[in-house]
């Protein structure tokens, strides 16, 4: 399982595309990775989620499961829906 207090964008940036699982079966994809810079404690980066335009989540604190990186519970802001009418939800690391 993936430590989130150490993560880097790094991480994350070899799943972009790939699907986290919700335990009600949802599928979230790893649509993007962004780094911010350095931050006063750690790389600062962000990750942007996305769902179909059916599924729409809340903003909170959603466990997710992905195959590679492990369970991880991921805070989502809704930050709207994209072009393609899929839903997007941003996890901010600082």
């Amino acid at each position: 399982m993936l430590d989130l207090g150490a993560a880097t964008a790094a991480d994350f940036l070899t799943h972009v595309g790939t699907a986290f699982a919700r335990r009600d079966g949802t599928d979230l994809h790893l649509a993007a990775v962004t780094q911010h810079g350095p931050g006063a404690h750690r790389e600062q980066f962000s990750l942007v989620f996305t769902t179909d335009a059916d599924t729409l989540l809340p903003q909170g604190i959603q466990e997710l499961s992905h195959p590679t990186l492990g369970d991880l519970a991921l805070f989502l802001v809704p930050i709207g829906p994209g072009a393609d009418g899929q839903h997007r939800y941003e996890a901010a690391f600082a």
